[in-house]
């Protein structure tokens, strides 16, 4: 071994790994500081790190690829032990990391031990990486970027583990040739071979020996027939290939997709662990707001208050951590419904142009110059990409690695409403409908009780002790179909003998399509209305909880309304009917035959793991067959399209996302059963719109239903409104 050339490749190539990441490190920096902690809580943050940094509990979501990669992460991590035995050995042959020798320690074989993981490791590390260059360079996943680069890494990480092995191999070989007292080569070549023999300890005899090196025992095989010099040479090119290809690859990271592999702990670690439904506020209240939009609209540079996001720059310091992140596995744009129908969204193409736009400004941005200010959109993110987001977080669900999304979207889109005044045309009338009416349609507000005639529904007005608050929503209020939704809802707790009363006219939008289309003034103002209204009851000892039949209206008061004092209880109707059926308030006895395929809503699935109340109560139901849509349910199921103010905008082009969830739903009901009705049920408005029209899509209105699952429970309780006679549709009934 040589000390003099082991220091020089240690010293040098870490060396030049530390500057690489100390340029890292400064353009991060350049990123906004002003967010909250990132370290408190360090508890659940650790759990994070575990969940899906080490155990990778996202990754078998591709059972194939998953397996591979943690294959190759559980490898790196046993055989980092082998790289620093390695590295000392270049200095002294004998060495052997700690108690990592061949002599017993307190009676266990440790060296042994680990020698045996070691190849196992080695061994599964090569699969692994076969499995990736099956992906890339035969299959070609079209998710992922097919790029040298990916190849490259993979070459170099098969051929550390060759070497390794082949290290070990020769090793083993020339230990049996001593040990059978043969040297056929110059005294030379056997001092040479014995300074590689020095810690390998007594050698076993001739043929294959799994334990303690069965990968090195099934190399010894191998090169049984060659020489000494032969062995010497092999074994002195394995061992100095693995010490050095270590840091070589270590000095391509920073500069590579691979960067995660030192970046992907801390993000996880740093990530945000408030409710994955807030999206944080701009400013504590309009007041502030309106006084920091008029600052940023003073200047032309508009950095003088930062609204959204308009430049590089103006993303946070995690952003950036987010962006050296990214693995390019395209798993985010392989489930993003966007992406799925045809739009300009990729989830992974957004990551890899800003990163891109900001790597190309780094050292303008490291002098702190503003040489040329570069608008992100138009010039960097074209329009048309961020108003194709329907915020359903599936990009996010799927990510390995905990980037986000959703956020870096709306931040975009709110520098474009609230500074620049760009937004799609459609969304004018619903913005000036949520300011003026208090709903996205511009409807009257008069007309907002509506719904409810002849239920005798008391109103908060008239009973301001109530406990439960209906939170009827916009969509339940006004649409004649979602207004059956809150009828039996409202009905269902009526006959349970819950005591409760709606807000009726003084019941405002909650703000969730605007603030999701990125109208941060309009939402806030309508957050604090709905924040006074509910606070000034509370005051007078009502509202213990709020109930509410519509998952964005759940997730805002749930999750966003506390950053505007607005803290309460808040159950989705389907939490609170199977609670009502659990306790026997509720009793479904009549029979409802046939298949029913059930969606799940974004906002109440993905944002806030209700995934199964939906479910338990179809399943409580007699007669029911609960259909799942394989591959597309649950955490993975598809966005119906509505989200993010999508319900009310145009799509892009004619492969909607409605259509195409919808497809998904019949497919998975099959046909139709005789003497069984088939439907598809949804726990959410907007859903059921988006999944009407798409069953018209589909010209499939004559076989398949669409109700609400507290439509179907109510037939099965048999309370209320009369359930549809064989052959009648559920509108007429009513």
């Amino acid at each position: 071994m040589n000390p003099v050339l082991m220091a020089l490749i240690i010293v040098g190539l870490t060396g030049a790994f530390a500057w690489s990441a100390r340029r890292r490190w400064h353009l991060m920096k350049v990123g906004d500081s002003t967010w909250e902690s990132r370290t408190d809580r360090v508890g659940e943050r650790l759990g994070e790190v575990w969940t899906f940094a080490l155990y990778q509990k996202k990754m078998r979501n591709y059972l194939a690829a998953g397996l591979a990669h943690q294959l190759i992460f559980l490898g790196f991590g046993v055989l980092l032990l082998r790289t620093l035995i390695l590295w000392g050995r270049g200095f002294d042959p004998s060495f052997n990391l700690f108690v990592l020798g061949h002599e017993p320690v307190l009676g266990l074989p440790l060296g042994h031990l680990y020698s045996f993981l070691k190849d196992i490791f080695a061994m599964l590390v090569i699969a692994g990486a076969s499995v990736f260059i099956y992906f890339r360079a035969v299959k070609r996943e079209k998710r992922m970027t097919l790029s040298g680069e990916g190849l490259l890494i993979l070459g170099i990480i098969m051929t550390m583990m060759l070497a390794d092995l082949f290290y070990d191999g020769c090793s083993i070989a020339l230990r049996e040739r001593f040990g059978n007292g043969v040297c056929d080569a110059d005294p030379a070549w056997c001092a040479r071979a014995g300074m590689l023999l020095a810690p390998m300890g007594a050698a076993q005899g001739p043929g294959y020996h799994a334990f303690p090196d069965p990968g090195g025992s099934l190399v010894s095989l191998l090169v049984s027939g060659l020489s000494v010099p032969g062995l010497v040479v092999l074994a002195q090119v394995g061992f100095w290939t693995h010490s050095t290809l270590v840091l070589v690859f270590l000095n391509i990271l920073p500069h590579s997709k691979h960067f995660h592999i030192i970046t992907a702990i801390p993000n996880v670690f740093l990530g945000d662990i408030t409710p994955k439904g807030r999206l944080r506020p701009l400013a504590e209240n309009t007041e502030k707001l309106m006084a920091a939009v008029e600052k940023a609209t003073e200047g032309e540079d508009l950095l003088a208050a930062r609204i959204g996001y308009a430049r590089i720059n103006h993303f946070s310091w995690k952003d950036v951590l987010d962006f050296y992140t990214c693995t390019e596995c395209g798993r985010c744009s392989d489930n993003c419904p966007a992406f799925k129908t045809g739009k300009l969204l990729s989830p992974k193409q957004l990551t890899l142009d800003l990163r891109n736009h900001l790597y190309s400004r780094e050292a303008e941005l490291e002098a702190e110059k503003t040489l040329k200010p570069v608008d992100l959109v138009p010039e960097v993110i074209k329009p048309e990409v961020l108003w194709a987001c329907t915020t359903c977080r599936a990009c996010e669900e799927q990510c390995p690695v905990n980037i986000s999304y959703v956020d870096k979207i709306v931040q975009m889109r709110r520098n474009l409403v609230v500074i620049k005044g760009e937004f799609p045309q459609e969304l004018a009338k619903p913005f000036e409908g949520m300011e003026s009416n208090g709903n996205p349609w511009n409807l009257a507000r008069v007309d907002r009780t509506n719904w409810a005639d002849g239920l005798g529904l008391k109103m908060f007005s008239e009973k301001p002790d109530a406990e439960v608050l209906f939170w009827v929503g916009c969509a339940a209020s006004y649409d004649d179909r979602a207004k059956k939704i809150a009828r039996s809802t409202a009905q269902r707790r009526g006959s349970a003998g819950v005591d409760g009363a709606s807000l009726g006219e003084e019941e405002t939008c909650t703000g969730d399509p605007a603030r999701r289309a990125g109208n941060e003034y309009l939402f806030a103002m309508l957050a604090e209305t709905n924040a006074a209204t509910l606070n000034g009851y509370k005051q007078q000892g009502g509202i213990k909880k709020i109930l509410t039949t519509c998952p964005h209206c759940f997730n805002t008061l749930t999750n966003e309304y506390p950053d505007f004092g607005a803290k309460f209880e808040v159950i989705h109707h389907t939490d609170y009917m199977l609670g009502l059926v659990a306790e026997k308030k509720l009793v479904p006895s009549k029979p409802v035959k046939g298949k029913v395929a059930y969606h799940d809503s974004c906002y109440l699935g993905r944002y806030n793991d209700i995934y199964e109340s939906p479910r338990q109560i179809l399943q409580a139901i007699p007669g029911v067959e609960l259909i799942e849509v394989e591959g597309w349910n649950k955490k993975k199921g598809l966005c119906c399209g509505a989200g993010g103010a999508q319900m009310f905008m145009e799509e892009q082009n004619k492969d909607r996302v409605n259509v195409k969830r919808t497809l998904q739903l019949v497919d998975a009901l099959g046909r139709p059963q005789n003497g069984g009705a088939q439907t598809i049920a949804s726990a959410c408005p907007f859903c059921m719109t988006m999944l009407k029209d798409g069953v018209k899509a589909h010209s499939k209105e004559e076989e398949i239903e669409n109700l609400d699952v507290v439509e179907l429970l109510a037939r099965s309780c048999g309370v209320g409104e009369r359930a549809p006679a064989s052959g009648e549709s559920a509108t007429a009934a009513e």
